[in-house]
Formats: C-alpha cells, sequence, structure tokens
C-alpha cells in the first residue's frame, strides 16, 4: 500500500459468515513504527439483540504500566459486562481499563479483553478507537512509511469534479446512436466507458481502448475541464445473481484481477499525459449487494453468492481496485450502492453500508480513496415519484404495506441516495463525500405516466395508480418493457447529489432474451425472457423484458427505440 502521510488506515470492518463475525483493524502492510497502536475488535457471537466481542490492543509506542482504550458506537449497542478490562459506558463511549493484573503492555506487546452486550438495529463496528488519548489504526507518517516512488505526484482533487467541466462522449456509442432514426437527439450526451474484461482495457473485437478513450476526451476537453467516466467492471465471479452478466473470472481468479485488470488500468490511468483529465471510476457494478440480499439463509440466496461471501473475494477486488485506483491524484472513486428496490429494506440498508465500509477499508483501501457512491446503475428506479410517499396512509394502511412497496423504506432513488449518503457518513466516509444517480433509463414517460395519485380505494389502488415506474416488481432489472430515457446529465442537481448521469449507455441490452453462444462468459438469464413467471427475488412476478435482446453489451435496436418513446423530460 502507498499514501501520502496524512492519509487515515481506517479501520477495517469485515462482517462474514453466519457468526457475524466483525473485526477492526489497521492493514497489515503498514510500517508499525508509524502507527502507535492498533487495535481490532471481533464480535464473537451475536443473536437477536446481544452479542459478545473481544478486543485486542497493541502498543508500539513507549512501554506503559497502564492504559485505557476508548471508543464511540455510533448505534444502539450498550456494554452490560466485562472481563480482563474494567468496561464501562456513558451514552454512546466507552471506556476500557487494564487490571491490576495486565496494566503492563510494553513496546509491541499486547492485551486482549472481552465484554457482553446487547443491541438493538445495527451493530456496526467502531470506526475510531484511541489508547490513551492516541488514536489508533492511523499512519503517523514514522520513519517506515516510506513513499511509494511508483505513485504519481500529489494532486489536487475538486469537492465535485463534474462541477464547471463537460463530460465525455463516447464516439462509440454516439456513432450507434446516431444511426437509429431520432437517435441524433442524444447522441451527444455523455455516457460511461465500461471496462467489462481484460481484453477490453486494449481493445477487444475492434472498438477503442482504454487510452483511445483517454486520448478522444484530451481533444474534446480543450482547454476547459473535462470528467471521463470510466466502469471498473470485472470482479472474479461477477454478479453472482444474474447469470446475464457473469464475468470472464472464476471465484477464485483474485490474482488474476489484481495483476491483469487493475494493475494495468492504473498504470494508464497515471500516465501524466492524462492528469488534467478528471477520472470518475465506477467501481464494480451489482456485485457486494449480493452479499447482503443473496446469500443463505435468506430465500433468495444462490449458491454462487454463497461461495463470494465464504471467499471474500468481492471484498478484496472492490478494496484493491479503491486502493490502486485511488493513489492516482486525478481519479475520483464512486462505489457502486444498488437501488433503491435492492438495499432500501431496513434488513439490507445498514448492512450494505456496513459492507461498504469494510470493502473501502480491505487491501489496503481507506476511506479517503472513496470521493462518493453511484446509485441505480443500470437500473430503472424511478428518480423522484411525486404522487405517493412513503409517510402517506390511504384506507388506514401506510404506503409501506402496499404490494409495489412492501415495507421499503423508500420510494425512489433521490431520497434512497440522499438517505444512505447521511449513513455512509455516519459511518466514518467523508462528510463531504457525493453520490451519483444514474437516469439513463428511469423517465418512465410517455403516454401511459401518470398525472396525479392513485384511487384512493386501497392502499394498492392507491400507489399503483400514481407511481412512474411501471415494472411489475423493483427486482426486474433486464431490458425492461415501456421504460424511458430519465433526466439528462447534470451537474450537483439536488443535495448530496454530485450528479445525474448516464452511467448505463442506453440501448445496450442488459441480457440476451434467449441462450445465445459467446466468448465472453455471459450465461442466459431468465429474468431476460418475457416468458418467464419470476422467483423470489421479484415476488414471483414476470420479468416485463423485451423480447429478442442480444447478449448484455450488445447494441439493441428495440430497446434504444422503447427508451427514446418514453422519455421523460421528453425528448423534442
Amino acid at each position: 500500500m502507498s499514501r501520502t502521510r496524512t492519509a487515515l488506515l481506517a479501520a477495517t470492518a469485515l462482517v462474514a459468515g453466519a457468526a457475524g463475525t466483525a473485526m477492526a483493524a489497521v492493514p497489515g502492510d503498514v510500517g508499525a513504527a508509524a502507527v502507535p497502536c492498533t487495535v481490532d475488535y471481533q464480535v464473537q457471537n451475536q443473536w437477536n439483540t446481544g452479542f459478545t466481542a473481544s478486543v485486542k490492543v497493541t502498543n508500539n509506542g513507549a512501554a506503559k504500566s497502564s492504559w485505557s482504550v476508548k471508543w464511540t458506537y455510533a448505534g444502539n449497542q450498550q456494554v452490560t459486562s466485562g472481563w480482563n478490562a474494567k468496561v464501562t459506558q456513558s451514552g454512546a463511549n466507552v471506556t476500557a481499563a487494564n487490571e491490576s493484573y495486565n496494566g503492563t503492555l510494553a513496546t509491541g506487546g499486547s492485551a486482549t479483553f472481552g465484554f457482553q452486550g446487547t443491541y438493538s438495529g445495527s451493530n456496526a463496528v467502531p470506526a475510531t478507537f484511541t489508547l490513551d488519548g492516541v488514536t489508533c489504526n492511523v499512519d503517523s507518517g514514522g520513519p517506515t512509511d516510506p513513499p511509494d516512488p511508483t505513485d504519481p505526484p500529489p494532486g489536487n482533487r475538486v469537492d465535485n469534479p463534474y462541477s464547471g467541466a463537460k463530460v465525455y462522449v463516447n464516439p462509440e456509442w454516439s456513432e450507434n446512436a446516431a444511426a437509429e432514426p431520432g437517435g441524433s437527439r442524444i447522441a451527444n450526451q455523455p455516457t460511461g466507458v465500461w471496462m467489462d474484461r481484460i481484453a477490453a482495457v486494449n481493445g477487444a473485437n475492434g472498438k477503442m481502448s482504454l487510452r483511445d478513450h483517454l486520448d478522444e476526451a484530451l481533444r474534446q476537453k480543450g482547454s476547459g475541464e473535462l470528467v471521463f467516466q470510466v466502469v471498473i467492471y470485472n470482479l472474479p465471479g461477477r454478479d453472482c445473481a444474474a447469470l446475464a452478466s457473469n464475468g470472464e473470472l472464476g471465484p477464485t481468479e483474485i490474482d488474476k484481477y489484481k495483476t491483469q485488470y487493475i494493475d494495468p488500468i492504473k498504470t494508464i490511468l497515471a500516465d501524466p499525459k492524462y492528469a488534467s483529465l478528471r477520472i470518475v471510476t465506477t467501481v464494480e457494478i451489482d456485485s457486494l449487494p449480493n452479499l447482503v440480499t443473496n446469500v443463505s439463509p435468506r430465500a433468495t440466496a444462490t449458491p454462487n453468492c454463497d461461495v463470494m461471501k465464504a471467499n471474500g473475494n468481492y471484498v478484496k477486488g472492490v478494496g484493491y481496485a479503491l486502493n490502486k485506483l485511488g493513489d492516482v491524484p486525478n481519479v475520483y472513486n464512486y462505489v457502486d450502492a444498488g437501488h433503491h428496490g435492492w438495499l432500501g429494506w431496513d434488513d439490507n440498508f445498514g448492512a450494505s453500508a456496513e459492507l461498504f465500509k469494510q470493502a473501502a477499508t480491505a487491501e489496503g483501501a481507506t476511506v479517503a480513496d472513496v470521493h462518493g457512491f453511484i446509485a441505480n446503475t443500470a437500473n430503472y428506479s424511478a428518480l423522484k415519484e411525486d404522487h405517493f410517499a412513503i409517510g402517506d396512509s390511504v384506507a388506514g394502511k401506510s404506503v409501506r404495506e402496499s404490494k409495489w412497496v412492501s415495507w421499503n423504506r423508500y420510494v425512489d432513488e433521490l431520497s434512497y441516495a440522499q438517505a444512505l449518503r447521511d449513513k455512509l457518513v455516519l459511518l466514518g466516509f467523508d462528510s463531504k463525500i457525493g453520490m451519483l444517480i444514474d437516469t439513463s433509463r428511469n423517465g418512465w414517460g410517455g403516454a401511459n405516466r401518470p398525472t396525479g395519485p392513485g384511487a384512493t380505494t386501497s392502499v394498492d389502488t392507491y400507489v399503483d395508480g400514481g407511481r412512474y415506474d411501471r415494472r411489475f416488481n423493483t427486482g426486474n432489472w433486464c431490458n425492461q418493457s415501456g421504460a424511458g430515457l430519465g433526466e439528462r446529465p447534470k451537474a450537483s442537481p439536488q443535495p448530496g447529489i454530485d450528479a445525474y448521469v448516464w452511467m448505463k449507455p442506453p440501448g445496450e441490452s442488459d441480457g440476451a432474451s434467449k441462450a445465445i453462444d459467446n466468448d465472453e462468459g455471459k450465461g442466459f438469464d431468465r429474468m431476460c425472457d418475457p416468458t418467464y413467471t419470476g422467483n423470489p427475488r421479484n415476488d414471483n412476478n414476470m420479468s416485463g423484458a423485451l423480447p429478442d435482446a442480444p447478449i448484455s453489451g450488445h447494441w439493441f435496436s428495440a430497446q434504444f427505440q422503447e427508451l427514446m418513446k418514453n422519455a421523460y423530460p421528453p425528448l423534442s
């Protein structure tokens, strides 16, 4: 790992297995003399309302004859008893002081103590620990932490890379769009460049390489500022719950991901030739959230997702990407954060935020490597539902009880993204992090767009009659019939939102509607079959997919025409 001396070595949060183990520790490749102390916090056992934990503190400073470790809980945790330390709590603040028999703490020495506690809601790992007032797990800039000579020179990142900047127009996508009847109306819109396999980095099947795109970005930039959007999308065992977007790397090929995919991308992005670009990376769509929602013992579990949770390669891969790409001064990392119809439920929201923190502090990464998060990438969730709100009640029932909302806490992407941002800041991410929302396919316009609330006969008629999003279920994700282009890309549209973006290029298929042989590792997913009657992940609804679709990422003219027809705001 390489970092400037002022960067935080934020505590790693690991949540693994049914036992609910959690851990906070400094990454192991940091020079001990540069870190005054380390704290390893592990949840040993956890049940509905209680847990036990073990804490190991290691002193890297001068020897001590007594010690005191302190931390603050972000959630509703309460210590009830302790052992091998005097553990007390005042409000959210916890103090663990030595017993008479274990007060000596030599340089390099450790002490371990434990406690039992209660909790409600989430049982998040504390973000910060101190030993006798000194913050642990933080690089103090000691002599054993030399700079990495391979790192590019330091640079100044701006708060919002989209502010005052043009955004790169992918000429390959633009050409496809312009070739469609009526497509010239949007062919100049900026979209993301997807690096969806190793070959894409150097240009696959005659397509532009990453360097080709960056060179074109410099041409488009001229004398002003320009954002270049690139999607990092090639994790081992990628997207374990959706066969259509499976990738080329097997579940265990983490080393290949690092050395043959991320490392070459970093080398290219770090080329001083491209230092004047604002490079926005969208890091690994649709994988981390699966470790919350699609693993055992849930009814929505898949064997592939259980494998990826067990081997940890999603967390390792995302952490490695954030660490390496975050070293490039003009790179802004945005981590995928699913969408409200995936992670908006109580069971998913907090657990997902904690998982994002875990990945952001794995493999040498820190929260400083994360500039923000992106919601709704390649999805269809409406930006803002105007005709009903989560607090509404109809016929004696809350909107949350409707079949469509189904006890979710959020009804649209804007409310979800803003709430998730607040949660992530509470967990230790920078208070200036920004959110992106992909609006490429969530307009839901056209003749069927509601103009007011639904009938108040029941909570279902109220919600279904007023909602813009016309999918059968928010779990439907493949080539949705009736979808439209959403808000055009723009910077700073709402508080906490850095930009609306078209990270998913409209007109590129989500997956094939029937099995098609290919050399890209992409399987046939029944959710892309318009005759499919569903599964627990979409409450056994019809798929809502368009027919005759090609494999994911390939041009789908019928979808593009559907998106233009149903665009909102409408196309002129």
